[in-house]
């Protein structure tokens, strides 16, 4: 009889013990719909390339998985290596610092492994230099010595399949994309998904949550899977201490109103982001990097974190000349549009 052999995980960052092991239950394990919930498209070809690989016994294709931050890429992850019964090694691209920090974990994984690197688009390069023979024929090119007299030694690795999840798959070199034979964007979920999802982490919490008031914390999730879990818990613990445990539509938006989350799923980050075009800026345009030093933000924590979900719901416009704040986005403020904003319709 064979024994089933589990992915082994190393989690990139330590939580205390009861947080981590809530994280890893409500992390699904397969492709199953009531498990790895909607990106269907994204799931179908997976089940395809996976499938056959198996049925050939080779490594799968390595995996490129991009999109905005939380819906998903480290959990498709972890999936992947479950589907294919094999280990998972995780990282992050600014934990690997030199191109011997990389050797160290080729050299150590176990054949047919899964490496996973979050955010590889900030991968050194020298790092990422490393990477390109051992993603194509499995070997590492070591240099010996230098000037004239240098050698390089080449060393045979394991088989293994890299996934790499980014949220900024154009920030990747184009010989490092082009060796991904697979590359899939994960999208936003919609409210009704999103209710799945948080309909399957109360029952693994074994919390008691009424239908509405599922449908509430989804409906303000901002179409990401990690921040209705994220709300989901902070309301558990509301109704635990200020209730009788037992979450209702009542309690759900007393504890987002506690949380500062606004019926549309804005917290006061997008609000502050928001009026800071409209007050400071006059509606925009605005630069990013200027839009940065007044809120006192990182730019790439805005475009990667903020933008993606304040841009699909209609709050803002980004034009070539910068950022834009939208009719909707003064109306949700309470503001009124001065005569010199430019509320911009679409893309000029």
């Amino acid at each position: 009889m064979k024994t089933e052999r589990r992915p082994r995980e190393a989690a990139p960052n330590a939580l205390p013990g009861e947080e981590r092991s809530l994280e890893a239950s409500l992390r699904p394990q397969r492709l199953s719909d009531d498990e790895y919930i909607n990106q269907d498209k994204v799931k179908e070809q997976l089940r395809v390339v996976i499938e056959a690989a198996k049925a050939r016994g080779d490594p799968l294709e390595h995996v490129a998985l991009y999109g905005p931050p939380g819906v998903g890429k480290t959990s498709l992850a972890y999936v992947i290596a479950h589907e294919l019964d094999v280990p998972i090694r995780v990282t992050s691209g600014p934990a690997i610092e030199r191109a011997a920090d990389l050797a160290a974990i080729l050299t150590n994984l176990e054949d047919g492994a899964v490496l996973f690197i979050d955010e590889i688009h900030r991968l050194p390069r020298v790092v990422e230099e490393v990477l390109y023979p051992a993603m194509e024929d499995f070997h590492l090119d070591i240099v010996l010595g230098k000037g004239p007299g240098a050698r390089t030694l080449r060393l045979p690795l394991p088989k293994f399949t890299l996934v790499g999840a980014t949220t900024r798959i154009g920030r990747l070199s184009a010989p490092l994309r082009d060796r991904f034979g697979a590359r899939y964007r994960l999208d936003l979920l919609k409210s009704d998904a999103l209710e799945r999802v948080v309909r399957r982490a109360a029952g693994i919490m074994k919390v008691e949550t009424d239908p509405a008031a599922a449908h509430e914390i989804a409906r303000r999730a901002r179409g990401t899977p990690r921040i209705a879990n994220r709300w989901l818990k902070r309301v558990r613990d509301y109704a635990q201490v200020r209730h009788d445990g037992v979450i209702t539509l009542a309690v759900a938006r007393e504890a987002l109103a506690a949380l500062e989350v606004d019926d549309e799923g804005l917290d006061e980050e997008d609000r502050r982001l928001l009026r800071a075009i409209a007050e400071k800026f006059g509606g925009g345009p605005v630069g990013l990097e200027t839009l940065a030093a007044a809120v006192s933000e990182e730019a790439e924590t805005i475009e990667d974190v903020y933008e993606p979900f304040l841009l699909q719901e209609g709050y803002l416009k980004r034009t070539q000349r910068g950022r834009v704040a939208t009719e909707r986005a003064y109306s949700h403020l309470g503001l009124v549009p001065p005569k010199s904003a430019t509320l911009w319709d679409g893309e000029p």
